[in-house]
């Protein structure tokens, strides 16, 4: 069965964006890749769906984690920001810095590097981020 997950962003649909999640405010961090604010964040939310998406590391930002044992805002999850997506069959990603290069499907630990759609979210019991990626999407 499909699940459509539905989100809607005010501050501009159909946007390229990068998102990572901010430890401070136990939030998503959505940083603009275009338009008049590029390279600022311009929202902060719980939830959110992308297209297109590439997961993204950068390995000198881990290597600096990997030396001093402190976080910083080195990988992130890239797409265009959209109001709804349909994910047919999904896995779900995760990043340990101290255990993967790479983003990771959580049940294969098998690298994660693109997909058509993405649901990010932390409104779950525990309240950490979840990220659903679709294995495949529905037509």
């Amino acid at each position: 069965m499909a699940l459509q997950f539905v989100f809607t962003h005010h501050k501009g649909n159909d946007m390229r964006v990068e998102v990572y999640y901010n430890l401070h405010k136990k939030c998503f961090s959505v940083r603009a890749l275009e338009g008049e604010n590029k390279g600022r964040v311009i929202n902060h939310t719980r939830a959110l769906t992308l297209e297109d998406v590439k997961f993204v590391v950068r390995e000198g930002g881990r290597k600096k984690v990997l030396e001093e044992k402190r976080k910083n805002v080195h990988a992130f999850v890239r797409g265009t920001l959209v109001k709804c997506v349909t994910i047919k069959d999904r896995g779900t990603a995760t990043y340990n810095p101290y255990r993967y290069s790479t983003f990771v499907d959580k049940e294969t630990q098998e690298p994660v590097y693109e997909s058509k759609a993405v649901f990010m979210t932390n409104y779950t019991a525990s309240k950490k981020p979840v990220i659903e990626y679709a294995l495949s999407t529905c037509a």
